[in-house]
């Protein structure tokens, strides 16, 4: 085995199921359908993660925007209220179009919670830890962008969610490779145990992650190497919206811990490229299982050592690699997941 056919089996790990994908396309399109037929919803604009294809295993939710006419809602961002108001209204139209009992475009949204800038609407019982939710987000079109609710601050705010889906759009079509790294990325930042958001991590790829060459190929495992090299240092200064609107997507990340896991993995892609390079494919693919866990395979010997647990908050056993540092996991703090 060498280390491109290790890549394509975590890949298979990484991926959502095909099914699940189509599934939750599906239950997307239900929503798309039922706003669009109420004619002050102007468009219905799929998000996040699986509207730019970097969605990874499992998929629990899935981001849809909902652009209203500004003129059907006049109150909408005008001051106090109106950013819950919009939330409630969104709210009271999934209820009346998709409610389980009673919806008059179909029967699916079993609960709904009102979020800060969304309508989390389950769709299955919302006590199941792996409930599916669509999360709808109420919108305005503006020049530049979206004007959406945000309810903690009772404020509405710009946001360019298109932006985001363009150029990692423009980047998969560069490199086919790119939307699977994105999602080894965010399978390597739960591994370590880091207290990442899913965007941060996203965005962290799209500015750091190396172009291919204009003449020969890049594989992934050059194009991680120099990854995490890069990221090292510009997660620095913080991640930032890539549309220049929102400023820092996670103000709170503990910059100093993701630096140093960071650091940590490129060390050992550095090494893991250097024996590829020498031959020594089965050297090779154990480094890339320090990096990214039991999920990613062993070769057909086995590696020396092991990596204990299967993934987020477990601690490396030994892993026989000489001077090879051990990746120290935490299991990170759950939080909301961002609209993105």
């Amino acid at each position: 085995m060498k280390p491109d056919e290790a890549f394509d089996d975590y890949q298979k790990v990484v991926n959502a199921d095909p099914a699940h994908v189509k599934e939750a396309r599906d239950r997307r399109n239900v929503f798309c359908g039922a706003f669009a037929s109420l004619p002050s919803c102007t468009e219905q604009l799929p998000s996040g993660s699986l509207a730019r294809g970097t969605q990874r295993d499992p998929i629990h939710d899935v981001d849809l925007i909902m652009i209203f006419d500004a003129a059907d809602h006049p109150s909408w961002d005008g001051g106090p209220g109106t950013a819950n108001a919009a939330l409630e209204y969104t709210r009271g139209e999934v209820k009346k179009l998709l409610g389980i009992s009673d919806g008059t475009f179909d029967k699916k949204v079993r609960h709904t919670l009102l979020r800060n800038h969304v309508v989390k609407c389950f769709l299955d019982d919302p006590n199941d830890p792996n409930a599916f939710a669509v999360e709808v987000m109420p919108a305005l079109r503006v020049a530049g962008g979206l004007r959406v609710p945000e309810r903690n601050n009772d404020r509405w705010i710009t946001v360019n969610p298109e932006y985001l889906i363009a150029e990692v759009a423009k980047r998969h079509k560069e490199w086919n490779k790119f939307a699977p790294t994105v999602r080894d990325v965010k399978a390597w930042k739960d591994y370590v145990g880091l207290d990442m958001k899913s965007l941060v991590a996203e965005v962290l790829v799209l500015n750091n992650l190396p172009h291919p060459p204009k003449f020969g190929t890049m594989t992934r495992q050059e194009a991680l190497r120099d990854f995490f090299t890069a990221a090292a240092s510009a997660v620095m200064s913080g991640v930032h919206d890539p549309a220049g609107l929102c400023g820092e997507i996670q103000p709170d990340l503990d910059r100093i811990a993701v630096r140093a896991r960071l650091l940590e993995s490129a060390d050992l892609a550095a090494r893991a490229c250097a024996a590829e390079a020498d031959g020594d494919h089965a050297h090779a693919i154990c480094l890339w299982r320090s990096i990214f866990g039991p999920d990613f395979p062993e070769p057909p010997g086995g590696c020396a050592g092991s990596v204990s647990g299967s993934g987020t908050g477990q601690v490396a056993a030994g892993v026989a690699i000489a001077g090879a540092p051990t990746l120290i996991r935490q299991r990170p703090r759950v939080k909301e997941a961002p609209q993105g």
